[in-house]
């Protein structure tokens, strides 16, 4: 007979331990003498998630009885992690959890390495919507997240021979603790078919149909104050299997339409580059915004009634274009399901959505060949061409000129014909944020000037921010013990007030402990890399770190070419006095992205070279980390010494990794884009490095004809590395390897790699004569973690909240 025990934020250890035996008998049916570690894990995970349900309906409950205005996140991404942690520390159990597991010879931390990390996300993008889910449940705000359960999710990154290898992720062969399948929350989505006259309005008959149904995920804010809902969702066909093609022997066939569902969850960013690859993405967007939008109007229509009074009780925020194709998708349900005129529709849906963009890259703007959205979506098509043609009136009755009516337009006539859908979510919403103040100013003045000019009131700011219960103390919990000590605890509950370690910043026995916390964590990461990669590591060495998506505008290749720099100026100089180096890389590549899989191997390349060359004398090591994703960053983060953030000006839209690694005590190496400079300004000028070329300076090399090789013949250590890698001194068994990589910063260098080389070079020599001088250097350690509190995703959802959503 099961036992009647509740798990609460007050539990102690003996009722946690008989928590956890209850539901190791009852729940998972084992004998606690005959349990293995992952019968325990999911033991724990379940006796946890019992408190977590409890306080999920108090949540739910005192929505419903206030009446009040929930927000809704729709992302394609959410890059959760791993969750026994965070909910034990949100709700206050860790130690108690500690004590009972003990108690049967577990340690909490082993267990908790069982976790797989949820394969909901890639990069940035995913990762700040999974603070933002965490932050609205810490700030006791109703919110939902809605986006895909993958199976598969992106990728799991092999290196082999320093090629990356994509396998397909596994996280949930085992099954997922943490979810609920909602089977009530289930939602017919359509594709294709034909848009028929009803007479007093249309209805639009699709030819195929696939049924949504929601997974539910709790989500934990701190102290346990609220738990709000992560809702996936995942798909199943109509009719699963065709009996009559299975009994007529057609085994496979019968099975065509489930596993035509299936590829809708099974794969996030599954490549586009041919014409099946871009409508199975297309089908993704809508499959998971159309049951989102669903949901969502369901749930008003049921508790509120009116739909008119939807902007009253639901803020829909839409993260980057993924979703915009909900804009289209509320106006059909209003108009066609619920019989509100068009004109009024369209006003109810600009005062419910919001939409944050993320990137000035046109490639990122999606858009999506006319013929492919009208076939795939013709009453959206439709919907489409009306709002169209209501905003190009405007623009005309504005005074706007050709080239901007062409700008404006939903629909780019320019060669191929295709929907933009930033323009469809920018006309559709009635906020349109960026993420940092530069990627904001730069907003209005290039991809959205001339929307911009017609809308001006529409642009605001709302510079991103990091969890600090992830991204400080949980990861760095040995930080934080320091940090409490100083100043005492008052951070933990507000990160702004580290603000109080300025007054300390020059104390040298503080200085001395936070540098013995980052020693330890370097251990820590060093042991772990040994048994990744097999490549030593020496703790006492300055930890450089770039771990992020490889993409060319992120640099990675600057920092590589300035590597081998380093490497030829150590064997030509070993009389100097150098600084011991680690570089630290990871990242995942797109699979068809050629030049980002190739600067992985590069680095691999270097790495293989450097290491094993005694002439280096253990001064400089490179590593590769396969497979980065959250568990890794919470490993690296805590033990960098310097953090990378040298993408091109103008080009990042923020950054968040810039934000946990200044909350760690990282310096930051960086250009003068996105959240760097908010960083720079926050901790002061002598407490970051900066280098290389403005926004404006990398607009005017562009447009005034710039000529990377007479930059490049100009500087001789970027000459010789730029060779060294082009003529196969790290590729003997490909000397052509990186020729045309190499090529390609010789002829046009977009990226701004050569142009930015000679700063970068100076600016890390600059970080070797800091290091050398460790009091300061641990001064300005102090000064960034004091500085960037304001950098937690509590006051950006705060700001969202009080200037976009109303709530």
């Amino acid at each position: 007979m099961s036992l009647d025990i509740a798990l609460s934020t007050g539990s102690t250890a003996a009722e946690i331990d008989a928590h956890i035996i209850d539901v190791l008998r009852h729940r998972v049916g084992k004998d606690e003498r005959a349990a293995k570690p992952h019968d325990w894990f999911t033991a724990t995970v379940l006796a946890l998630r019992d408190a977590v349900i409890d306080r999920w309906m108090e949540s739910t409950r005192k929505t419903y009885d206030d009446g009040g205005k929930r927000v809704y996140y729709l992302s394609l991404e959410f890059l959760i992690g791993r969750l026994l942690r965070d909910a034990l520390s949100n709700m206050g159990l860790t130690r108690e959890m500690e004590r009972a597991l003990a108690a049967h010879g577990f340690d909490l931390a082993a267990l908790e390495e069982l976790e797989p990390d949820a394969a909901l996300g890639n990069g940035g993008l995913g990762r700040l919507a999974a603070c933002f889910m965490e932050s609205l449940a810490s700030l006791d705000i109703p919110a939902y997240g809605y986006g895909i359960r993958y199976v598969n999710g992106m990728f799991r990154q092999r290196i082999d021979d320093g090629w990356q290898v994509e396998l397909p992720e596994t996280w949930l062969s085992h099954g997922n603790p943490w979810e609920f399948d909602r089977r009530e929350s289930a939602y017919r989505i359509g594709f294709g078919g034909e848009v028929i006259d009803t007479g007093d309005g249309v209805s639009w008959n699709p030819a195929e149909q696939v049924e949504a149904y929601a997974v539910d995920t709790p989500v934990v804010g701190w102290r346990g104050k609220r738990v709000n809902t992560l809702r996936l969702w995942t798909a199943s066909a109509l009719d699963p299997i065709r009996l009559d093609a299975f009994n007529a022997g057609d085994h496979v066939g019968a099975l065509a339409e489930q596993s035509r569902a299936d590829s809708l969850v099974r794969v996030l960013y599954p490549a586009d580059s041919n014409a099946a690859g871009q409508e199975l993405r297309l089908r993704q967007e809508y499959f998971f915004t159309s049951a989102s939008i669903q949901d969502i109007i369901r749930r008003h229509a049921q508790y509120h009634g009116d739909v008119r009074t939807l902007p009253d009780k639901a803020a829909i925020q839409l993260n980057d274009t993924h979703p915009a194709v909900a804009v289209a998708e509320i106006m059909r349900l209003l108009v066609d399901i619920h019989g509100l005129e068009f004109n009024e529709a369209w006003e109810v849906t600009k005062k419910t959505v919001g939409y944050t963009n993320h990137t000035l890259l046109p490639e990122a703007l999606e858009s999506w060949p006319l013929p492919l959205f009208e076939r795939l979506l013709p009453r959206h098509m439709q919907i489409v061409y009306a709002i169209n043609s209501r905003v190009l009136r405007e623009a005309r009755k504005a005074g706007m000129d050709e080239r901007q009516i062409s700008a404006i337009s939903l629909i780019d006539e320019g060669g191929e014909r295709r929907v933009r859908m930033a323009n469809l979510a920018f006309t559709g919403a009635h906020s349109v944020n960026g993420v940092a103040a530069l990627h904001t100013d730069l907003m209005k003045s290039t991809v959205f000037a001339d929307l911009h000019a017609l809308y001006p009131d529409r642009i605001n700011n709302k510079t991103n921010g990091v969890t600090p219960r992830r991204w400080l103390q949980q990861c760095n919990p040995a930080l934080v013990s320091v940090l409490k000590d100083a100043i005492g605890d008052g951070f933990i509950d507000d990160a702004e007030k580290l603000v109080e370690l300025n007054a300390l910043a020059d104390d040298p026995a503080l200085g001395e402990r936070i540098a013995e916390v980052k020693r330890s964590n370097k251990i820590a990461l060093a042991a772990h890399i040994k048994t990744l990669t097999g490549v030593r590591l020496d703790p006492d060495a300055l930890f450089d770190v770039q771990i992020k998506r490889i993409h060319e505008y992120k640099r990675q290749l600057l920092n590589l070419i300035e590597t081998v720099a380093l490497y030829d100026q150590i064997r030509s100089h070993p009389e100097r006095d150098w600084v011991p180096r680690v570089k630290i890389f990871g990242g995942k590549a797109a699979p068809t992205y050629h030049n980002a899989k190739l600067v992985i191997k590069l680095a691999n390349d270097i790495a293989r070279r450097v290491n094993s060359d005694p002439s280096v004398g253990g001064l400089l090591k490179v590593v590769f980390v396969p497979n980065y994703n959250v568990t890794l960053a919470e490993r690296i983060i805590p033990a960098a010494d310097l953090s990378e953030q040298i993408s091109t000006a103008g080009m990042e839209a923020s950054g968040t990794g810039n934000m946990k690694f200044a909350l760690n005590g990282a310096l930051t190496i960086g250009t003068l884009d996105g959240a760097n400079i908010e960083i720079k300004d926050r901790v002061g000028d002598d407490n970051i490095i900066i280098f290389g070329l403005t926004a404006d300076e990398v607009a005017e090399k562009r447009a005034d004809g710039y000529n990377p090789r007479e930059v490049i013949e100009g500087s001789r250590e970027l000459q010789q590395a730029i060779n060294a890698i082009a003529t196969g001194v790290f590729s003997p068994d490909d000397a052509d390897r990186y020729k045309d990589l190499m090529g390609g910063i010789y002829d046009s260098d977009w990226f701004m790699v050569a142009a930015d080389f000679d700063g970068y070079h100076a600016a890390q020599r600059s970080v070797d004569r800091r290091w050398e001088v460790q009091k300061a250097w641990r001064a300005s350690a102090i000064r960034n973690i004091a500085n960037v509190g304001w950098f937690s995703s509590d006051r950006t959802i705060s700001e969202y909240a009080r200037d976009i959503w109303g709530v």
